[in-house]
């Protein structure tokens, strides 16, 4: 497993959720960690994500302000505090990282993402 998502979970709106990824030794050369999510019927979108080794965060428009993405570089995990969740965050989740020969590729686009994990459920209910 080359991404090792956790955290996800069921809870009311106004709730909260902290996400967990545990990259692998593949993933040690990454540039940027993020997260992306998919919703049922709907496309797969950024979420946000993390850079190294200046830590710059990128967030997408709808979880600004809401959502705090943070990486651990002592372990090398990434987390995603996810704060005042709507019903509209229900979606699974994916935690990403991007590989060499990527990095020219803007950060919110899905295909300059080479590892993916396996997903974790968020459901928020209203």
């Amino acid at each position: 497993v080359q991404l090792q998502a956790s955290g996800g979970g069921s809870v009311q709106a106004g709730g909260s959720l902290r996400l967990s990824c545990a990259p692998s030794e593949r993933t040690s050369s990454s540039v940027v960690l993020g997260w992306f999510r998919q919703a049922p019927g709907k496309e797969r979108e950024f979420v946000a994500s993390v850079t190294r080794p200046s830590g710059r965060t990128f967030y997408a428009d709808s979880v600004k302000g809401r959502f705090t993405i943070s990486r651990d570089n002592t372990k090398n995990t990434v987390h995603l505090q996810m704060n005042s969740l709507k019903p509209e965050d229900t979606a699974v989740y994916y935690c990403v990282a991007d590989s060499e020969g990527k990095f020219t590729i803007p950060i919110k686009m899905a295909k300059r993402y080479d590892y993916w994990g396996q997903g974790t459920q968020v459901t928020v209910s209203s």
